[in-house]
């Protein structure tokens, strides 16, 4: 499980991936005010990881009133903020160990108790982890706080395990109450993530992408194509930004990487019913009698 390194020797990767991730995420967070360049933004934080010895675990998402993930500007965004609900979901690695970690600005001041309720799911959540607790349980808890404020948790998005080079790793941490479910044991380091909504409860794909992530390596024939992946190779399995790339021939490429099962999009993910979205996330070390939270 720990590619051969000591058990502390890893976890003191994931908390130093921790620190950065919650000093960055709180810079970010102030940045975030009306009329600022969304990608000024997204740039800050992943320039700020890099500062600070680690390296960006997937491109900044900043997610904008239903939009819930999979949202990153593109090379050339003029975006600014305006007076919306702005989720920002940050993630850095040292050598690969991951830390994770969302927050919520209201930049409207009306959507107060969604923001509340997403915060206050993740409290709750942390509150009952421990070496031993079945995700259901989390679920469980994530869902009843939610439903107390008189909201919906999106039920097909969830928290989710990290392993070395794996920002989506098992087990799946539900934000609704489930049968069955698995058993979280000490050392285990998970992403707790409730997403709340005053529309359906559920997420569905857009048409826009920025995100990719290399699926498997292979051989292709167009030299765009092979060009490219040379470069996309350094990320691993790890979720890249298409503004990282360079632009020459750069959408052919990826198409043609796409349809060969090299790469893999991550469309955006938009509310069903068009409803508003909170987020609250942060990376938790399980533990005996509880857990450490890495990226507070």
């Amino acid at each position: 499980m720990w590619d051969e390194e000591s058990i502390e020797g890893v976890l003191e990767k994931y908390r130093r991936a921790g620190k950065i991730v919650a000093e960055v995420r709180k810079r970010a967070a102030s940045m975030v005010k009306e009329g600022a360049l969304i990608l000024e933004v997204a740039e800050f934080v992943e320039n700020a990881i890099r500062e600070r010895g680690a390296e960006p675990a997937f491109p900044c998402n900043i997610s904008l009133n239903e939009v819930a993930a999979h949202s990153t500007p593109s090379h050339d965004d003029k975006r600014v903020f305006s007076n919306e609900l702005v989720k920002l979901d940050i993630g850095a690695h040292i050598e690969g160990y991951i830390a994770d970690a969302a927050v919520t600005i209201d930049l409207s001041g009306e959507n107060a108790r969604l923001v509340e309720a997403a915060e206050e799911a993740l409290k709750a959540a942390i509150s009952v982890i421990h070496d031993g607790v079945s995700t259901a349980e989390v679920g469980a808890t994530i869902e009843k706080v939610i439903r107390e404020y008189g909201f919906r948790p999106i039920v097909n998005l969830s928290g989710h395990g990290l392993a070395r080079y794996m920002a989506h790793a098992p087990p799946t941490i539900p934000n609704v109450g489930q049968r069955g479910g698995a058993i979280l044991r000490e050392n285990d380091v998970v992403a707790i993530e409730p997403f709340v909504t005053n529309g359906a409860g559920k997420v569905s794909e857009g048409a826009t992408v920025e995100i990719y992530s290399l699926v498997r390596e292979k051989p292709v024939r167009l030299p765009a194509a092979r060009r490219l992946l040379v470069e996309i190779k350094k990320y691993k399995t790890l979720p890249f930004a298409k503004r990282w790339l360079p632009r020459e021939s750069l959408d052919i490429a990826l198409r043609n990487l796409e349809a060969a099962g090299v790469i893999r999009s991550y469309p955006v993910l938009r509310e069903a019913a068009r409803g508003l979205i909170s987020q609250a996330e942060h990376t938790v070390i399980v533990k005996k009698d509880g857990c450490e939270v890495i990226t507070a």
